[in-house]
């Protein structure tokens, strides 16, 4: 294990460490999906089978692996950052050997482990106890897996710019959870859509990743919307890195 993973994964176990003393983050990490994942469940029985590619069962499995990574990757990771900053954590951090960037990789260790296990839990169960087929194509399901991590972490990061304190953190990154619940096939999937609200959500940031997490259960559709969600999670990646260069705070303002 080189120094930079050594440094990540001590990072990561100290910042477990301190989510497991954090009732609000653990709750949110995982309760709050679990809570969520039954919401969708309520709402998709309101729809009818025939409008649902793979049942009731298999798009509350699509749709609530897309919260699973919003709330405990970005809701929580948000948390977790702005709680380390005010601490003056982060500022400290700085000082030593660990760069920025294995600073905030190693803060994201835990959100992402725990998500991906969740994500794992929700796939092994579905098949098992949903009745739902197994992944057509896991290779794009995994890769829609960490992209999504990668992206909501920056987007995580990005967020605490506009985050002063740990209680605002709820309210600055709910437009985030809504526009993608409702516009990125998270809570209503997007083929229910019209035409012109579909193109429209083909933009918005977690549109491309939950595209690769569809094709991954479903199969590959149409190539161009690959294409498209590539380009898409291409684009808003580099905004994202752009924005955290730009207004990422290491300290509390004064």
């Amino acid at each position: 294990m080189n120094a930079t993973a050594r440094r990540m994964t001590a990072l990561g176990r100290a910042e477990l460490t301190l989510l497991g003393r954090n009732k609000n983050n653990l709750f949110i990490a995982l309760l709050m999906p679990l809570m969520m994942i039954f919401v969708l469940r309520s709402t998709l029985a309101q729809m009818g089978q025939e409008e649902l590619p793979m049942g009731m069962a298999g798009a509350t499995l699509i749709g609530g692996t897309g919260l699973v990574l919003v709330l405990v990757v970005y809701m929580g990771l948000t948390s977790a950052l702005v709680a380390r900053r005010e601490e003056l954590v982060l500022k400290r951090l700085r000082t030593g050997e660990a760069t920025d960037l294995e600073i905030l990789g190693g803060a994201a260790l835990p959100s992402a482990a725990i998500a991906l296990l969740q994500c794992a839990v929700l796939t092994v169960g579905g098949t098992l106890v949903l009745d739902v087929p197994a992944p057509r194509r896991p290779d794009l399901l995994v890769l829609g897996l960490l992209a999504s991590i990668l992206l909501l972490a920056g987007l995580a990061a990005a967020t605490t710019a506009i985050t002063r304190n740990v209680e605002s953190a709820g309210l600055t990154t709910l437009p985030f959870f809504l526009i993608s619940a409702m516009g990125s096939g998270l809570m209503v999937p997007r083929d229910l859509l019209p035409d012109l609200a579909a193109s429209i959500t083909e933009l918005l940031p977690f549109t491309g990743v939950m595209e690769f997490v569809r094709a991954g259960w479903l199969g590959v559709g149409d190539t161009q919307d690959l294409v498209t969600a590539t380009l898409s999670t291409l684009a808003w990646g580099v905004l994202t890195v752009f924005a955290v260069q730009k207004w990422f705070r290491w300290e509390p303002r004064r």
